[in-house]
């Protein structure tokens, strides 16, 4: 007989808003190096961070989606063991992005996030560090609104159609990268507005849930363990989420395979991605549209905001700490 909590119990007593504590945790460790111009002492300060408050809870947590494979990431690799209750804990699925913006953080640019979600044990797709071609809407539309099978101009038709305007008068979030040329040219052809954002995929996804930013759909290529992680946070608020996994070569085939993705083609949804019940947690580094940045003040206090959602209940919780160091 095993030792281990049924993981739905524990998600309900405990790891709700224990999650959040992990994430400002990474958060305060990046915000020490704001604009200091090094990624990679930004994004090794929040892996640590994040890593020493897991080891805090009580739960057997295994990385699903980390910082890559063992040999690529000194910790919080692809498969490691999270958790202060290991063999006894429930068995909980963890994704995760302890910086996500590295650049932005580095830069002093807007919306880095510290991110994590978690599920019961195989609620988590196992997607490999590759890129995902993304679609994504918020709550309130028909099913099947949006398809990765369907034109950028059918999408946004189909889009403006459900909500009663026009095409024109769609905001469309993109990453601002060379490789959406083509994409940013034929939004705007439809006359869409199209909101450019540097860096921080997952926040652009939530973005077409908060009615505030008028931004509707996400559309574009960004990395797919950053398409599991919008879905988590999509699974517990609502709205649709397609994403198709992209591959430059046969090595990156190679590395689906070995994570048991057979059909290299798939258009996932959100159950697809994220399923059963799931928590999404998020905490500002910097200032952005969905959090604010960590604040330091004299004396060694400093504030943070965080979000977390729950999918089984669709509670939002916004929370503001104060830290005394």
């Amino acid at each position: 007989m095993s030792d281990h909590t049924p993981a739905s119990k524990v998600l309900d007593r405990v790891l709700v808003l224990e999650m959040v504590r992990v994430t400002e945790a990474a958060a305060i460790a990046a915000s020490r190096l704001v604009g200091r111009g090094d990624e990679k002492a930004a994004d090794a300060a929040a892996v640590e961070a994040m890593r020493r408050a897991f080891d805090e809870l009580y739960m057997d947590g295994t990385v699903v989606i980390g910082e890559g494979e063992r040999d690529e990431a000194p910790m919080l690799f692809i498969g490691e063991k999270v958790g202060g209750a290991p063999d006894k804990g429930p068995r909980i699925d963890i994704a995760l992005d302890p910086l996500e913006g590295t650049t932005i953080t580095a830069k002093a640019g807007p919306n880095a996030l510290a991110v994590l979600a978690a599920a019961e044990e195989g609620g988590l797709l196992n997607a490999p560090d590759v890129y995902m071609d993304k679609i994504a809407v918020g709550p309130g539309y028909p099913k099947d609104v949006i398809s990765l099978d369907k034109s950028v101009t059918e999408n946004v038709t189909a889009v403006a159609e459900a909500k009663g305007v026009r095409p024109e008068d769609i905001i469309v979030c993109v990453l601002d990268r060379p490789r959406h040329g083509e994409l940013i040219e034929e939004l705007r052809g439809l006359g869409c507005g199209v909101v450019l954002i540097g860096d921080g995929d997952v926040a652009g996804v939530i973005a077409t849930t908060d009615e505030n930013t008028n931004i509707d759909l996400y559309m574009g290529s960004g990395g797919a363990p950053e398409g599991v992680l919008a879905a988590a946070a999509l699974r517990c608020v609502g709205g649709q989420f397609n994403g198709r996994l992209l591959f430059r070569n046969d090595d990156e085939r190679a590395r689906a395979r070995k994570w048991g993705i057979e059909d290299l083609n798939r258009i996932y949804k959100l159950e697809d991605l994220a399923k059963g019940d799931c928590i999404f947690a998020a905490t500002g580094v910097t200032d952005g549209s969905l959090l604010a940045g960590v604040k330091h003040f004299k004396n060694g206090k400093r504030t943070t905001e965080s979000v977390v959602m729950r999918a089984s209940s669709g509670t939002v919780r916004w929370i503001k700490g104060e830290h005394r160091f």
